[in-house]
């Protein structure tokens, strides 16, 4: 198979110029309406690299967004985020069937320096790769995204002045704000996707813990969670913290507390052969775990089987 070339956009003018866009007002932020945008004709011969992030909101999508090793989920949702450095390609149906509307939003990393969002933008799940469902939105929560992107917008156009920058950041906070309640909003109504998460992680960690894997390598790690259910640590977390108000590893050690008690109860093991099978190094940091988990030591709950 041919591979696609990778094309890396630097600069947000560069971006304007490359769609055929009046010149960008502000270098490092620009809000773009999707109705005045054409598609170039070799939109799906590219893997696209960004410098900047990129928020979209936009209906008549008419293509699907490959973003590191997945598809993007357009099904419902009309709203996406892409960080800078990440690969993506936008895959175009042959024959679009809408009309496209909506708004691009495009900041540079540098718009946020010396700012509260320099660091804090990380916190934001939805920026990650694995992230690959868009966010759906309501009518009304679509003309709350609108208006906000609007202020964005006019507040650039107007005289930059000291204020515009902390002005303009306070929005694009309130934007990704909305944008995490919301998303939050989609873990809770969109019972059976996320149900069937949580089944493919007990299955997951069923099989983790009936395996001789724990001997060699040790207690499954979030990294290798999230991996396995092709989602990012970020987005699993918020899940299941969501759902059941415990974190990855509070699930792992829950899984691993209950293979232990079983081990306990219906083996002769000793505690320690117990801590090896369950992939500790050290007996003593197993121990350390259950007393932490169950009030009690190994051996004295062993001793109320007795």
């Amino acid at each position: 198979m041919e591979q696609k070339r990778t094309q890396r956009i630097k600069t947000i003018s560069e971006y304007h110029k490359l769609r055929n866009l009046p010149a960008a007002e502000h270098p490092l932020i620009s809000v773009i309406d999707y109705s005045t945008m054409k598609r170039p004709a070799d939109i799906s011969e590219v893997n696209w690299v960004l410098d900047f992030y990129l928020v979209s909101i936009k209906r008549g999508m008419n293509a699907k967004i490959k973003y590191g090793q997945q598809v993007y989920d357009f099904d419902e949702g009309i709203m996406f985020f892409i960080s800078p450095n990440q690969v993506f390609r936008i895959e175009a149906d042959a024959n679009p069937t809408a009309e496209q509307s909506g708004y691009m939003l495009l900041i540079h990393p540098d718009f946020f320096w010396n700012t509260s969002l320099a660091k804090n933008i990380k916190q934001y799940h939805f920026f990650d790769y694995s992230v690959n469902e868009a966010l759906f939105l309501s009518a009304k929560e679509e003309v709350t995204i609108n208006d906000i992107i609007a202020n964005i917008q006019q507040e650039y156009h107007a005289n930059i002045d000291r204020f515009s920058q902390s002005i303009i950041i306070s929005h694009i906070e309130t934007l990704l704000n909305y944008s995490e309640r919301f998303y939050e909003r989609q873990f809770i109504t969109r019972k059976i996707t996320n149900h069937q998460i949580l089944d493919r992680l007990e299955t997951l960690l069923d099989d983790c813990f009936n395996s001789e894997s724990l001997v060699t390598k040790g207690l499954p790690t979030v990294q290798l969670i999230a991996d396995s259910l092709a989602v990012s640590v970020k987005y699993l977390s918020g899940l299941l913290n969501i759902l059941t108000g415990q974190s990855t590893q509070q699930h792992i050690h829950n899984k691993l507390i209950e293979k232990a008690k079983e081990k306990l109860s219906t083996s002769s093991l000793s505690v320690s052969e117990i801590a090896y099978q369950l992939g500790f190094e050290h007996p003593q940091s197993f121990s350390k775990l259950f007393k932490a988990k169950t009030q009690v030591s190994p051996l004295a709950f062993r001793a109320s089987f007795n």
